[in-house]
This record gives structure tokens, C-alpha cells and sequence, in this order.
């Protein structure tokens, strides 16, 4: 018998932990981000107001802050103190969260009814919310200028016992660091949920 040639020489497996190794070392594949769900869309704009002092705000005194933008007015009987309340109420849930995070956000609270709403009862609407946020007001053609750069609509309404009603969007706009728009936040879901689902959105887009 010829053993010479009934001899076979097996291949040397390499071990089986350096390979592991390797394949752990590999890049993983993560997803691509989510792109915010107002990318791209034409809201936002420049704008000249004023605070409750009287001091001119432009909207580029905010660049490289994020900002939450609400248009509404101080004499709404509902749906303002509403929203504006679950849109605070979920930025201290937000800023309680993330201080860090918070700190970069600043909350504007601009009104579409300039007539009544003066620069000491804006501020005033503001503070009882939250003294992070930031009213004002100007004149009718600044408070136009600013609501058609946000696409915000607004109308006088009808008469009350107590004066008139405005007509108006409800929207509360979440907007970048450069001024880009980036999500509306759930301000409509109502004090039950709204706060909540405010942080939420905040903790998702702002980094």
C-alpha cells in the first residue's frame, strides 16, 4: 500500500475569534437620518419687531438658536392660552430633561392683533407662560410682514360685548439654527397629551 499517496493535507482553518473580531470591527450599517418633516418648505423669514421695552427684535438676532414661533393674540378667549400653555408647559418638560439642550431654544410668542396688543400687554400674555418666552409686537405692517413670512393666517373677526375676535392659523413652528423650518409642534393635541408629545418633538430635532 502506497501510504505516501493516501496522504492528504487538510487546508488551515484560520481561528475562529481573531475572524469574529474582524466582523465586529466592520462599519455597521446605520440608517439615514430622517429628514424633519418641514425641510425645504418656504417658512420663515426676515422680520423687525419689538419686545416688551420697546427694543427692536429681528429675526437674525436668533441666528444659531433654535426657535419655537406661535402667532396669536393676548384677547383670545380659547384656543391661544390653549396652545401657547401645552406649547410652554412641554418646553419645561424639555428643558427639565435636557437643560443643555433647552438652553439653545428660544420660545416667541408674536401677536396678529397689534391694535390691543401693546408692547406691556404682549409681555405680560408672555410671563404668565413661562419667562422664557418672548413676546411682540410692532406696527400693522410689521406684524403682516413677519405672520406672510411664516405663512400665518389672521383676519378680524366678529364683534363681542368685549371688543372682536381674531381669526388665525394654529401653529406653533419649531425652526433651526440658521432660520430653517423643521416640524410643527403637537401644540393641538390638547393639555392632556400635548405636553408630552411638545418634548417629545423638541428631544427628537433639537441637538
Amino acid at each position: 500500500m502506497n501510504r505516501r499517496a493516501m496522504t492528504m493535507r487538510l487546508p488551515l482553518l484560520p481561528p475562529l475569534l481573531p475572524l469574529a473580531a474582524l466582523l465586529l470591527a466592520l462599519p455597521a450599517c446605520a440608517p439615514p437620518a430622517e429628514a424633519p418633516p418641514l425641510a425645504g418648505a418656504a417658512i420663515g423669514g426676515p422680520f423687525t419687531l419689538a419686545d416688551k421695552a420697546g427694543k427692536a427684535v429681528r429675526w437674525d438676532d436668533f441666528r444659531g438658536r433654535y426657535r419655537i414661533v406661535y402667532f396669536g393674540y393676548s384677547f383670545c378667549p380659547d384656543a391661544c392660552p390653549t396652545d401657547v400653555g401645552v406649547m410652554m408647559r412641554g418646553f419645561t418638560l424639555f428643558e427639565r430633561a435636557h437643560p443643555d439642550r433647552a438652553a439653545q431654544v428660544q420660545p416667541i410668542f408674536i401677536t396678529i392683533d397689534p391694535a390691543r396688543d401693546t408692547q406691556a400687554v404682549v409681555g405680560q400674555f408672555a410671563a404668565a407662560f413661562s419667562p422664557r418666552l418672548l413676546g411682540l409686537t410692532g406696527s400693522a405692517p410689521q406684524v403682516d410682514q413677519a405672520a406672510k413670512a411664516f405663512g400665518a393666517f389672521y383676519a378680524r373677526g366678529k364683534a363681542t360685548p368685549g371688543g372682536y375676535l381674531m381669526e388665525h392659523s394654529r401653529i406653533a413652528y419649531l425652526m433651526g439654527k440658521g432660520g430653517e423650518p423643521i416640524a410643527m409642534l403637537p401644540v393641538d393635541k390638547g393639555p392632556a397629551q400635548g405636553p408630552q408629545a411638545v418634548a417629545d418633538e423638541l428631544a427628537k430635532w433639537v441637538k
